[in-house]
């Protein structure tokens, strides 16, 4: 069975919620969408269950902080408590600026001795590219990815597992050509807020068929969830994902 747990479902300046991001889970594995801070609080308040040893790795869709500021202390983890590196998927383009955002405070480490230890991106993550042009495996889920309408490079997601699929827009501007892309999915989950953001009134003129099956994240703290007509997502709550009919 494929579940979500959305861990926030705040934007970036959100004192009610965490930042936007889910633990997916399958029989397959475990992977985090995104990785705000404070992850582990966000985890251990959640119904997620699972600490984040037990995570397979991250599916990063972008660079912005609140969705990339828990990578560091992460990786961290990921090194000096369990001995390895962490997996992340992303497109190209995020991968290739991933270790521009980081290595401030990651390519040093002072050594026993007093001397100083130089560090890279591959001595904490190992990368693992996203495709345009088709499916990759990660941690047992099969991920499509396709680029939004952002500020900065940024992938919508189709993941699939256990014969249900999951689509998320991520952050974007309305975009009609990435509705019809993830309508196969079982359960679509798409972000609305201000700006460069998807407005709720173009969501909400959405066929009802394809409304049922949206849920709502990344909300302003003055949206208003008991007058929406497409359901928001409640943070820390797991959600299995139902096949729908054909």
């Amino acid at each position: 069975m494929l579940s979500f747990v959305p861990l926030g479902v705040g934007d970036a300046f959100s004192a009610r919620w965490y930042s936007t991001s889910f633990l997916l889970e399958a029989e397959g594995g475990r992977l985090l969408v995104d990785c705000p801070h404070p992850l582990r609080k966000m985890l251990t308040e959640s119904d997620a269950g699972v600490d984040v040893d037990q995570l397979d790795g991250v599916l990063l869709t972008h660079l912005h902080a609140d969705h990339c500021s828990g990578l560091e202390p992460l990786a961290f983890f990921f090194h000096f408590v369990l001995g390895r590196r962490l997996p992340v998927w992303a497109h190209p383009t995020v991968l290739g600026r991933l270790w521009e955002r980081l290595a401030p405070g990651m390519d040093r480490l002072l050594a026993p001795d007093g001397g100083v230890r130089r560090l890279g991106f591959e001595d904490f993550f190992e990368a693992h590219p996203l495709r345009l042009d088709g499916a990759v495996e990660a941690a047992g889920f099969r991920v499509e990815a396709r680029m939004t309408r952002h500020h900065v490079p940024t992938t919508a997601l189709r993941v699939q597992a256990d014969g249900v699929r999951w689509g998320y827009s991520a952050d974007t501007d309305f975009d009609p050509g990435l509705i019809d892309w993830l309508a196969p999915a079982d359960l679509i989950v798409h972000e609305t807020n201000l700006g460069v953001h998807t407005p709720y009134e173009r969501l909400a003129s959405l066929p009802a068929d394809l409304r049922a099956r949206m849920r709502l994240v990344h909300f302003t703290d003055f949206f208003a969830p008991t007058d929406s007509a497409i359901e928001p997502l409640t943070q820390g709550r797991r959600y299995a994902i139902q096949r729908r009919s054909p």
